[in-house]
């Protein structure tokens, strides 16, 4: 990750472009949990890339970058939704939308705090090697795969694939991102 961030402030194209292909769906991933319209999150997304070629200098590690990232991301979305409600009218004599809420909706708390676990997973996701991230997206497939399937895809015995799996997880509970949120949690 840092030389592909040393790389990228130095004027490397290449590794900008992969900087922009690598976290393009952890921008999207998060925009998508905000629901923002195609537009709005393509607005988003080109604000979040502006802001990190505007700060990519100042990151004093390169490994928050995916952490960074994500909360560039919801705070665009952010603004972008406040933007949007500030603009839209409501009369609430005609608007029966304020009636009937669904009651049965977690509170704005817990889904704050599943957007950030959330965010969290996958800022960690990201920073996790392409083959480690594959075996547990293919563990995570719905249908599930059978490990011989898998060691198929993977070209790894079967045998390999619990404890490569075990090392997987551990690293991503060791990344920043996900350090941090367990250290929120406990506080």
């Amino acid at each position: 990750m840092s030389t592909l961030v040393s790389a990228a402030l130095a004027g490397d194209r290449c590794a900008w472009d992969d900087l922009v292909s690598r976290y393009t769906p952890l921008v999207l991933s998060v925009t998508h949990r905000y629901r923002l319209n195609p537009p709005d999150a393509a607005d988003v997304a080109q604000t979040v890339w502006l802001r990190l070629l505007q700060h990519l200098g100042e990151l004093r590690e390169p490994n928050a970058l995916p952490g960074w990232i994500v909360t560039t991301t919801r705070n665009e979305c952010l603004r972008t939704l406040g933007a949007r409600d500030r603009l839209r009218a409501v009369d609430p004599f005609t608007d029966h939308r304020l009636e009937t809420a669904d009651r049965d909706e977690p509170d704005v708390d817990e889904r704050l705090l599943r957007l950030e676990r959330h965010e969290a997973l996958l800022a960690g996701f990201a920073e996790l090697p392409a083959r480690q991230r594959e075996l547990l997206l293919l563990l995570l497939a719905d249908p599930p795969w059978s490990y011989a399937e898998i060691g198929s895809r993977l070209g790894m015995p079967v045998g390999a694939i619990g404890p490569t799996r075990a090392r997987a997880l551990d690293r991503l509970r060791r990344t920043p991102a996900l350090v941090a949120l367990l250290q929120d949690d406990r506080a």
